[in-house]
């Protein structure tokens, strides 16, 4: 469902972009969303995206993230810049969606993709 691309070694100071294009699904986006799981530490959420394009940003990476969409290619992005090595962690694209024929909301995760921030 959920592609994630863009990781990969960068020194402190640097950016990179990640990438998750979604495959076609008919259920109503509520967000698309990054998450982020560093050794030793439980899943925190990085930035958020809803369905009106409100963004919300966990507050170490405000001013140095940015999350935007394309709609048209069903494709969210993590613009990080400033990194800093504990930034290291496993990212992982979310989406959110509601399913109103059945009446629940849809989790899809992507299989992560490995950012580390070292010199």
């Amino acid at each position: 469902q959920l592609q994630a691309s863009g990781g990969g070694l960068v020194q402190p100071g640097g950016s990179l972009r990640l990438s998750c294009t979604a495959s076609e699904n008919s259920a109503r986006l509520v967000a698309k969303g990054w998450y982020r799981q560093a050794p030793g530490k439980s899943r925190e959420l990085v930035a958020r995206i809803d369905s009106r394009g409100s963004e919300d940003y966990e507050g170490s990476v405000k001013g140095r993230f940015t999350i935007s969409r394309d709609t048209a290619k069903s494709t969210v992005y993590l613009q990080m810049n400033s990194l800093k090595p504990e930034d290291t962690a496993v990212y992982y694209c979310n989406e959110v969606r509601w399913d109103s024929w059945r009446g629940i909301y849809l989790e899809y995760w992507g299989q992560g993709t490995l950012v580390t921030v070292s010199s």
